[in-house]
């Protein structure tokens, strides 16, 4: 039965993506139509993590590409700024948040090309460097707390364009996706192993179990793989003092849209469990970072 179900399921599949290239489409020449009067800065590509445990660590860096687009192809360009603030998120009675400072000034003659053949604008920040463009010190951050990259876009006629001022077409999820301001949240992932207990709950919304889909966890080089039986299952890994290696790998198998899956770190120690990572429904394949914030 659920084979047909999911032949109908792949034929409004590409259904939808036939109405999908129409909507795009549509969302070009809405955005086209009105361009002699605005601008975007479209996202190429971002990564927003920084990692609270090490904030020299390349894997989790603020990294950003966008490029310009305005009536002339970039020829309207009088400068694009870019700013950055600091949200304190800790509950503890003591507010450390940083108001916005101006970190970039660009022209459109410093200005690179991008695939379009538009002017393209690439920056990347480490936490370390956040850090000190906001004056802050170690106690003054904490895990869940926010940095904000906002671009400001000003043409020559004076006009100047950023988040607070956009339409839906630039700012949601099209092509042209333009939200012009970037949140960066600092995460708690661990450099070396937090022994204690991983409860794995994973989850069918199908309810026949994950259809060859299966988390790896490695300790110390041994390699175990989880999957959900039926509706689900839940798994306990124990991760003993002095393991110095664990990683844990999420593999796709079929009907992707049905799985979740959550990881839940209890210390041993009394305190309650935490949330340490949590995907789906389809989850994104690879190495599952966790967000252990004690």
């Amino acid at each position: 039965m659920k084979k047909y179900i999911n032949k109908f399921f792949v034929l409004l599949f590409a259904f939808s993506i036939m109405q999908s290239c129409s909507t795009d489409d549509k969302t070009v020449d809405d955005v086209l139509a009105g361009i002699t009067n605005g601008a975007v800065l479209r996202t190429i590509s971002a990564t927003n993590t920084f990692n609270f445990f090490d904030p020299n660590d390349s894997r989790f860096v603020f990294d950003v590409s966008v490029e310009e687009q305005d009536a002339e192809n970039g020829g309207l360009i009088s400068e694009i700024r870019l700013y950055q603030s600091f949200t304190d998120n800790l509950d503890d009675g003591t507010d450390n948040s940083k108001p916005e400072v101006l970190i970039l000034t660009e022209t459109g003659a410093g200005l690179s090309v991008s695939d379009f053949n538009l002017p393209r604008l690439d920056f990347s920040s480490t936490l370390a460097e956040a850090l000190a463009v906001n004056g802050l010190s170690t106690g003054e951050f904490n895990g869940g707390d926010v940095f904000s990259f906002r671009f400001e876009l000003e043409l020559t006629n004076g006009a100047i364009y950023t988040n607070t001022n956009l339409g839906g077409t630039v700012s949601g999820g099209s092509f042209f996706s333009s939200p012009f301001i970037y949140n960066v949240g600092l995460k708690c992932i661990p450099i070396t192993p937090f022994a204690g207990e991983y409860t794995l709950d994973l989850v069918d919304d199908f309810g026949d179990g994950w259809d060859g889909a299966f988390i790896t966890v490695t300790v110390d080089g041994v390699s175990t793989d989880y999957t959900a039986e039926d509706e689900g299952t839940t798994h306990v890994v124990t991760v003993p003092a002095g393991t110095t290696d664990l990683v844990f790998t999420y593999t796709p198998g079929s009907f992707e849209s049905e799985h979740t899956y959550t990881i839940d770190y209890d210390a041993l120690d009394g305190s309650d469990p935490l949330e340490a990572a949590a995907d789906g429904p389809a989850p994104a394949p690879g190495e599952i970072f966790l967000n252990i914030c004690l």
